[in-house]
């Protein structure tokens, strides 16, 4: 294939006409592409498909991580263990481009692959490597770890996205009229376009931005004498870099240099985006934030029989079908712990990024009520955890560690490893309850709900992110009533959180799912009617073109 003069290689529709470049430390696509920890990945992914689906003029930009996040494994006793295994992708193409981009004063070799759109059925994705024998140790280590804990590393990293990827653009001949960046990781592309196009008003015209972080401090900020001796601003004077971008204090807030030079810019969910206006009004000349809800992609995710004999009103093949996929997934829950679990038991799944915030602990927070549910015989219980921390967030593995010892003493109790696409989808049809609680207002969106829905399970949540859009209480799924969170301590607000989930556990869900099975399902197929067009990533992938690429 010819890459001198790239056009996306599918006809495409009209509606979308117009060039994209998207921008992304990590995309989730298909299993054996390892190059994702987890949201983020999980919504680039699906936005990549739905934008193949959709016939859209958008081509991503990522990087081809040799090592991935990592590999979720255990230790003799069963605890985490992080493993770094070097990954094989055979069905990448290589473009034949290579090119230099300077980074710490040095050359560095810059190669380009390919993946084919009709691979894994997504828009086509260019990945970017420096592992090459052409650059040194050092240079050949930037593409190694996704999110490498190594600042200098990160740096490079987001030089090698940004500068990199807008450079690859121009090889390619492929002119986006708009380059989105997916978070901020990428701002560096905006000092190589800004001597590309002459001046930061041409640049505001091309560039947009999705932030994901509701809080401040999650947003990424960089020594900025670091970042100019990394080249991070392409060559520009740092006295021109703060004047260009307001920053006048020494650390570089990656975020607010992106909200400065993009055109529009875009949180998660509805709550995301006034979040966002809130946090990011009190600072001067940052462009208008919209709001654009995540989703995620039903043709990946759905299981398409639940939902036919749902539509075909058959309930005993329902009925069946769901059992089946639990039983299936219980299998690989044996295989990884010796837990043999039964489908007809209420399953409650936790799955996800294990971070702080997120609480994946929080029901164990009182043993005397969480024992009682765990040796309930009226109405039974089984719970699985499953999750990545990050390699270096030692209190998330502690909370992973401290849950596999609690799982010994129970039958009924699972946490398992290789939380990625093949476990997550696995999980999520394994579970009757998915479990969601974290600390409101702190997760953007949260996507991991709208997929268990798709797989016939019911959502039970804390009131934030995409939940606030889509829960009904009783009807398509369960949330804790929210409070003021703002007028009380984290200490009251975990407490208030864990005294509502029991209830509403004790109260409501168990007598419902063993005494009501009918109405159970009832809720079941709302979950899932309400999540099947509003969280679909179509809509979402449709909506960039509405909103953020008009």
């Amino acid at each position: 294939m010819d890459f001198s003069q790239f056009q996306v290689p599918y006809v495409l529709d009209p509606a979308y006409s117009k060039k994209v470049a998207y921008f992304s430390m990590e995309f989730a696509i298909k299993q054996p592409l390892k190059i994702y920890s987890g949201g983020l990945g999980y919504l680039s992914g699906s936005h990549l498909r739905s934008a193949y689906e959709l016939r859209q003029n958008l081509v991503g930009i990522g990087i081809l991580w040799k090592y991935g996040y990592y590999d979720q494994s255990r230790n003799p006793d069963q605890t985490l263990q992080v493993q770094w295994n070097e990954k094989i992708y055979n069905f990448l193409e290589d473009t034949g481009i290579k090119f230099q981009i300077d980074i710490h004063g040095h050359a560095v070799w810059v190669k380009a692959m390919y993946l084919n759109p009709e691979t894994f059925k997504s828009a086509p994705l260019f990945l970017l490597t420096t592992d090459l024998p052409e650059n040194d140790h050092m240079s050949q280590t930037i593409c190694h770890r996704l999110y490498d804990a190594n600042v200098a590393t990160k740096v490079a990293q987001f030089i090698l996205l940004g500068v990199g990827g807008a450079k690859l653009m121009d090889l390619l001949n492929f002119n986006p009229e708009l380059y989105h960046l997916n978070e901020a990781h990428a701002i560096s592309s905006a000092f190589y376009l800004l001597k590309k196009f002459g001046s930061a008003e041409a640049l505001k015209e091309r560039l947009v931005f999705t932030t994901h972080t509701p809080e401040e401090a999650g947003n990424e900020k960089h020594d900025i004498y670091l970042c100019e001796k990394m080249g991070y601003f392409y060559g520009i004077p740092l006295a021109e870099i703060r004047e260009l971008t307001g920053i006048t204090d020494d650390e570089f807030n990656h975020s607010l240099a992106a909200l400065r030079f993009a055109k529009l810019a875009n949180g998660v969910s509805q709550l995301h985006g006034e979040v966002s206006r809130q946090m990011w009004g009190k600072y001067s000349g940052i462009c208008d934030i919209k709001a654009i809800t995540n989703a995620q992609n039903w043709q990946y995710w759905a299981d398409k029989q639940l939902y036919r004999f749902a539509d075909d009103k058959n309930e005993e093949s329902f009925i069946d079908r769901k059992r089946y996929l639990k039983k299936r997934a219980f299998d690989l829950v044996a295989d990884q712990t010796g837990k043999v679990f039964n489908p007809d038991v209420l399953t409650i799944v936790w799955a996800r990024r294990f971070a702080g915030y997120k609480r994946a602990a929080l029901l164990t927070e009182d043993m005397e009520r969480f024992n009682a549910l765990m040796s309930n015989k009226k109405y039974p219980v089984q719970i699985i955890w499953a999750g990545k921390p990050y390699p270096v967030d030692y209190p998330a593995i502690s909370d992973f560690n401290d849950l596999v010892n609690l799982s010994k003493k129970y039958d009924n109790i699972a946490v398992c490893t290789g939380y990625e696409l093949d476990l997550s989808k696995r999980l999520k049809q394994a579970s009757d309850i998915w479990l969601n609680n974290p600390r409101v207002p702190r997760e953007a969106s949260g996507t991991s709900g709208m997929t268990a829905a798709m797989n016939g399970s019911v959502n039970f949540s804390t009131n934030d992110g995409w939940i606030c859009e889509f829960i009904n209480h009783g009807n398509n799924g369960f949330v804790v009533p929210p409070i003021d969170y703002s007028s009380v301590t984290v200490h009251e607000q975990d407490q208030y959180d864990l005294n509502k989930l029991y209830e509403i556990l004790e109260n409501q869900i168990l007598p419902l799912y063993y005494d009501n099975p009918t109405v159970w399902r009832d809720i079941v197929k709302n979950g899932m009617n309400d999540v099947r067009w509003q969280f679909d990533s179509n809509r979402m992938a449709k909506e960039y073109y509405e909103i953020l690429y008009k």
